[in-house]
């Protein structure tokens, strides 16, 4: 990536230092209390951190969880953030050394779309490529929505998001302060999301488990057709935070530890 791609707002310029220095400004995690064989690579939703996801680790023994950190949002928020899809994509692949030991993806919504493009980049680029993927909440590609959403005035944005991703804390509507910052993230995160042009490749060779809540549009399991492996798709109480439910989380987490059971 060049400094160019900064100048013109598609993304940071590369930073100098060394792959430790780039895993911890992609990466952060916890510790794990016993021995790992397994990462697991955390992608957030729009407007999110993925940091929520690393609290799952006492949950999943055996595996370590990363949250993926992107520019433009904390811990990252003074860095300029990116815009398109591809550009986030190449990055990945080219700063973070994902196949260090078996790994791999789960991405909730726009996170999901970013863990399956960087999957299939990993794939030309002739990587090791993660041994699953598990999405959640995500229409597979190709997606037919409209690709304007990051331009609607603030209050149509926000309605939009709530169309796509479910309603937003009260709090955001009746807080200026949350609000200008919850816009600012999301109206980023929709702009990425618009970005996506899918183009048609072979199905992966690797499994995928995909997951929703049963409130949201079932559409969003039909990832079957992404993969020449193994595919299960299960929906879980609840809409499209569904992981949010204490119990529904539960199952989920026991799902991701049974898919992933035979990788560790």
């Amino acid at each position: 990536m060049t400094a160019t791609r900064a100048a013109t707002g598609a993304g940071p310029a590369p930073g100098a230092g060394t792959t430790a220095e780039l895993q911890a400004r992609w990466l952060s995690g916890r510790r794990p209390r016993t021995q790992t064989t397994l990462d697991l690579y955390c992608f957030a939703h729009a407007g999110g951190s993925a940091g929520e996801f690393v609290r799952w680790s006492g949950a999943l023994p055996g595996i370590r969880l990363w949250a993926v950190k992107l520019p433009g949002r904390a811990p990252r928020q003074d860095e300029a953030p990116y815009r398109k899809i591809g550009d986030l994509v190449t990055d990945l692949v080219e700063q973070v050394d994902f196949g260090r030991r078996d790994f791999a993806f789960f991405g909730h919504s726009l996170g999901a779309l970013i863990a399956f493009e960087t999957t299939r980049a990993l794939r030309r680029a002739g990587l090791r490529q993660p041994s699953a993927l598990l999405l959640s909440s995500m229409q597979p590609p190709p997606i037919t929505t409209r690709r304007s959403v990051h331009l609607l005035p603030d209050d149509e944005l926000l309605a939009e998001i709530e169309r796509r991703w479910g309603a937003l804390p009260l709090l955001v509507h009746e807080e200026p302060d949350l609000k200008r910052l919850a816009l600012r993230y999301l109206r980023v995160d929709a702009e990425l999301a618009d970005s996506h042009e899918y183009v048609a490749e072979a199905p992966l060779d690797i499994p995928i488990t995909a997951f929703a809540g049963d409130e949201e549009d079932p559409g969003q399991l039909d990832w079957a057709a992404h993969t020449r492996n193994a595919f299960a798709a299960h929906l879980l109480p609840g809409g499209h935070f569904y992981f949010r439910d204490p119990k529904s989380q539960a199952e989920l987490l026991r799902l991701i530890g049974d898919t992933l059971a035979t990788e560790i």
